[in-house]
């Protein structure tokens, strides 16, 4: 039979002999395996795995701030505060790290310097109500990722990052703040924290105010509230004043608060706070004191008033919110406190 026929046998299909296993030439061999490729289904090595390592970052911090309000390579120009003072800026850092930047520096498709409303990409950008110092403090944060605080603009910066939605730098500020708090400043940062939402720092303010009320409501700041603020203090039962002091220092704040905004009346500007003040605390000679005084300027409404006699009369808190017959912290004691009390005996 010539090699390679195919051998059958009745009922059994054909087989094709194979060729002698000889030696195959080098250009038909399959290629070594890659000596850098791990076998296929192994496990890596250890020394195959990525890692990213830090440098230091003082020195990346340091090179960084030589670049805050440095003209050597800026491509942006803010004009600042009444001043206006020059600041210069790098667009890239602003953009990346700032989304209120990036509206501000990146212009659409259709903006150009033909347009009419088209800025020049360098600026001037002007912003004429805020500080330099202020300005230059956000900038700072902007390159570094760290802040340089001082008393006189903590409360500024925090404005400045709620507006540019810098949460990190809001809450720098409010620890500073928080920090660093005093009786002249601790009214004007709860302006702001209840301005800006910052539930934390209004809390803080209010816990100082309870721990120095009768310092606190001598303060300019204390004249400078709110309506709406001082009345949330006055809902305090831990005030460290008597409540003669508070009513006296409702009745200043309304004063400077009806001259400062449109010469509203009295009665008008302070109508939020009044509701807070606890009138069927002051015995009756202290209550007959205020009548005459509340004829000059009808401070509190006169349904108020009677309703404080009315509780003398009856001998008990009837007909009053529960809340106002309650001492404060520093209220001193009458007689008739015990007869305010509905589970006294």
């Amino acid at each position: 039979m010539p090699y390679g026929a195919a051998a059958s046998s009745p009922g059994r299909p054909a087989c094709r002999l194979l060729p002698p296993a000889w030696p195959l030439p080098a250009s038909r061999l399959p290629p070594p395996p890659c000596p850098c490729r791990p076998p296929r289904g192994s496990k890596p090595m250890a020394g195959s795995i990525s890692a990213r390592l830090q440098g230091e970052a003082a020195a990346f911090t340091a090179a960084l701030r030589t670049l805050v309000n440095n003209p050597q390579f800026s491509d942006v120009t803010f004009v600042v505060g009444p001043e206006q003072q020059k600041v210069f800026a790098h667009r890239c850092v602003l953009v990346c790290r700032c989304q209120a930047f990036q509206g501000m520096l990146c212009q659409g498709p259709g903006d150009s310097e033909d347009s009419p409303s088209g800025v020049p990409p360098q600026g001037p950008f002007v912003l004429g109500n805020v500080q330099p110092e202020v300005f230059l403090t956000v900038i700072e944060f902007l390159y570094t990722n760290s802040v340089t605080l001082n008393k006189h603009i903590a409360l500024e910066v925090l404005t400045s990052s709620v507006e540019y939605g810098l949460q990190d730098l809001c809450k720098l500020c409010v620890t500073f703040i928080k920090d660093t708090l005093s009786i002249e400043q601790v009214c004007e940062a709860l302006q702001a924290a209840v301005t800006y939402g910052q539930a934390d720092l209004q809390q803080h303010c209010l816990s100082f105010i309870e721990g120095c009320t009768a310092a606190v409501i001598r303060t300019r700041g204390f004249h400078e509230l709110s309506d709406v603020v001082l009345a949330r203090v006055l809902r305090s039962d831990r005030l460290d004043v008597d409540e003669l002091d508070l009513v006296q220092a409702v009745r200043e704040w309304a004063h400077v608060s009806s001259q400062a905004v449109l010469e509203r009346p009295v009665s008008e500007v302070a109508a939020l706070p009044v509701q807070e003040l606890r009138l069927p605390l002051l015995a009756p000679s202290e209550l007959a004191t205020l009548e005459t005084h509340n004829q000059h300027d009808l401070l509190i409404p006169m349904e108020s008033i009677a309703a404080a006699w009315r509780s003398h009369a009856l001998r008990k808190g009837s007909g009053v919110p529960s809340h106002l017959c309650r001492p404060r912290r520093g209220t001193r004691p009458r007689e008739h406190h015990r007869r305010l009390d509905p589970h006294a005996k």
